[in-house]
């Protein structure tokens, strides 16, 4: 839904001007919203996008309840991945690709444990301890897209470069990556003052929730390092994905893995990486619009929500079953989907 406000432009507001509502006062009615301003200005009418109550706190109740079950669900697979790197004689591509996956599930559970955080000490804390929460949970967050572009560049050179990929010291680079360069963005947001708190409210203006997060006066701040940056990532996934989905196809009608792989393995396999590469995600550019509401709905059922980013719930118990499925062996020979796609893709090609 939408809240109607009167506003008039205010050009001593910031650099370039902005709106006020100051001295307006806003009548909305069934078939019109009268507007009256005690002076002459330029004056016009916002439609706010907000949730109603009620939407707004099962939204957050969920989004609490998720949170929980996607800690639980994050100890169950790096434990996983720990035990099979452990226990199995895996070959170096297998051990890298599930040093990602464990990669991937810390950065999502320390989001989830941030968001807990969050929320729970946001509305009692210091300025400035604020300020440093809002500044993890940033950080936490913008791991998280960093990982699932490590992801997409993994699958990338698997897949498309095939051969002469070694990289001495591969997964520690990776992590340097991942864990690193998450810490300037959040240094270079943090030296402009852009974490405090942040207030979510109803379409009647009742506070619903006080985050540590990015201030409303540094939104640009939020739609640069989260949008633009996920945005990104998602389009390189994406293309990726599909590159990964016509080789998967190819290898199929050649009759290479007939007799190998059931049909809903390797749906599982595709399914499985849509989800790694962050596709739910991309649920948040939707919310926006008169299916706003549906659409929250469907993005908190299966990522979760927290204001304007999202933690995985369903999408971490798919990943922990889908990582069970696909990596635990069932005999010798048998080590994956995945794995046997890429070398199969590897002798084609060396034999090319």
């Amino acid at each position: 839904s939408v809240t109607p406000q009167c506003v008039f432009w205010d050009p001593s507001k910031g650099q370039a001007g902005g709106w006020r509502s100051s001295g307006c006062v806003t009548q909305p009615g069934d078939k019109r919203t009268v507007c009256s301003c005690d002076h002459l200005t330029f004056f016009t009418l916002l439609l706010n996008q907000a949730l109603d109550g009620s939407t707004a706190k099962a939204l957050m109740a969920v989004a609490t309840a998720g949170c929980g079950v996607a800690m639980a669900f994050s100890i169950f697979t790096m434990a996983f991945c720990i035990f099979i790197r452990c226990r199995f004689r895996f070959e170096e591509t297998i051990r890298i690709n599930l040093g990602l996956h464990m990669n991937l599930v810390g950065s999502l559970f320390l989001l989830n444990l941030a968001f807990l955080l969050n929320s729970g000490l946001s509305g009692s804390t210091h300025p400035s301890t604020c300020r440093v929460l809002g500044g993890i949970t940033h950080y936490c967050l913008l791991c998280c897209f960093t990982w699932m572009a490590l992801e997409g560049c993994q699958l990338y050179l698997l897949f498309v470069k095939v051969l002469g990929i070694y990289i001495p010291h591969y997964l520690g680079k990776l992590c340097l990556v991942g864990w690193g360069l998450p810490v300037l963005v959040v240094g270079v947001a943090g030296g402009i003052g852009s974490y405090g708190e942040y207030i979510i409210q109803t379409t009647d203006h009742q506070v619903i929730a006080h985050l540590c997060w990015i201030t409303s006066k540094h939104l640009l701040v939020h739609y640069i390092t989260n949008c633009g940056y996920f945005g990104l990532i998602f389009l390189f996934n994406m293309a990726v994905f599909g590159v990964v989905t016509q080789k998967s196809c190819s290898l199929q009608g050649t009759g290479a893995v007939q007799g190998y792989r059931k049909p809903w393995k390797v749906a599982l396999v595709a399914a499985g990486l849509f989800c790694l590469l962050g596709a739910t995600w991309a649920l948040a550019f939707l919310t926006y619009g008169i299916s706003s509401t549906p659409v929250l709905y469907l993005f908190t059922i299966l990522n979760s929500l927290q204001g304007h980013v999202c933690l995985p719930f369903p999408a971490g118990i798919f990943i922990f079953i889908w990582l069970v499925i696909l990596y635990y062996p069932k005999t010798k020979e048998t080590t994956g989907s995945l794995s046997y796609i890429i070398r199969h893709d590897k002798n084609t090609t060396a034999s090319q």
